[in-house]
């Protein structure tokens, strides 16, 4: 008797692997992200790849492609969204700028202050009208997922000398993407906007092609600037590096609203992920900076006013040649004037 039940439960149990196999294979999403085991993409895939396996019960199985295996770049890999070929893909504004050049407008420098108020609003109704923006420029098959972070904020670094004030960055080649926004943003500061690749701007920080960069430190440093002559930062936090995590929309779609519920739910704890990881990352990657005889500069409230000064005509100039510009513009100051709101009431009850 004891035999055959132990043979009856054994059987069971195959069954029920064999069940959750099967079920395993009803749904599987392709994700990818050009960036590396060290980047915070890939700590939020992590959580978003265990989160959605277990909230479905094993319906829905999660491949990660971390690199270039799939796709190359942001166009390619984007393109690779829009026919179906990837399911889920993260991009920057800068990797995005030229099929959806309303995007930049995450690089507007200034607009958000802090940690607190950039998590506000990149959990809010910001990123459904931009996801709206992006389903009717793509025919419907790009759908934003959610916004997170990848890299911390942008900083000011080069090669020569303190910057303390706009002035300083007067001359300066500073690198930048390919994107329009940011080449703008290094003119408003009298700087010399030179367009590099990413796996380029080592070596051309070394030979001089560029003198500086507008990065996070954590990206400086897994890719060893210091080592090719980047020594001085200011902490500026003139943009917060905003990841856009796109999936291809028919197959959202094509899951049954239980499982859809789970992929967004899934996006969100990704988000949480990628929110997180950078603050913690970026303590040891202050102090590698510093150690390597890096210099690090924090402006004064009013040095910070004379930057977002100096940039403001870069806010015209979004709204006047970007399309969409105006909408979008519209979108994110409404998020950052609620996010205030709501952060200075939360002041008022927990400081008192």
């Amino acid at each position: 008797m004891l035999k055959g039940l132990t043979k009856a439960a054994l059987t069971a149990a195959l069954l029920a692997g064999t069940a959750l196999s099967a079920a395993a294979q009803d749904y599987t999403i392709r994700a990818t992200a050009n960036s590396n085991e060290n980047d915070e993409d890939y700590d939020g895939l992590v959580v978003f790849k265990n989160y959605v396996e277990a909230a479905s019960n094993g319906k829905i199985a999660v491949e990660l492609f971390i690199g270039t295996q799939l796709c190359a770049g942001g166009a390619e890999c984007l393109q690779g969204v829009a026919d179906g070929s990837i399911d889920v893909f993260v991009t920057t504004s800068g990797g995005a700028a030229g099929i959806f050049p309303y995007v930049q407008v995450l690089d507007l420098p200034y607009l958000m202050s802090s940690d607190r108020i950039a998590e506000a609003v990149l959990s809010s109704d910001f990123t459904r009208t931009m996801r709206d923006m992006a389903l009717a420029s793509s025919g419907d098959t790009i759908r934003v997922m959610t916004i997170g972070n990848t890299g911390g904020w942008r900083n000011f670094a080069n090669t020569k000398h303190r910057v303390t004030k706009p002035e300083d960055l007067a001359g300066l080649k500073i690198r930048t993407v390919v994107a329009d926004l940011p080449q703008e943003l290094v003119k408003a500061m009298g700087a010399s906007p030179t367009p590099i690749s990413w796996p380029e701007l080592f070596t051309s920080l070394q030979t001089g092609v560029v003198e500086g960069s507008k990065n996070g430190i954590t990206d400086i440093m897994n890719m060893k600037f210091p080592e090719a002559g980047l020594k001085y930062m200011t902490l500026d936090g003139h943009a917060y590096m905003g990841a856009i995590w796109v999936m291809n929309n028919e197959k959202f779609l094509g899951m049954p609203e239980d499982m859809r519920r789970v992929v967004v739910d899934g996006f969100a704890e990704l988000q949480q992920a990628t929110f997180a990881s950078p603050k913690r990352k970026s303590i040891q990657a202050y102090q590698d900076f510093v150690a390597e005889g890096g210099d690090l500069y924090v402006p004064s409230p009013e040095e910070k006013e004379a930057f977002r000064a100096a940039a403001e005509p870069v806010y015209a100039w979004f709204q006047e040649n970007v399309e969409g510009g105006p909408e979008i513009f519209d979108a994110l100051s409404a998020a950052v004037s609620a996010a205030e709101a709501d952060l200075n009431a939360g002041y008022a009850s927990d400081l008192n």
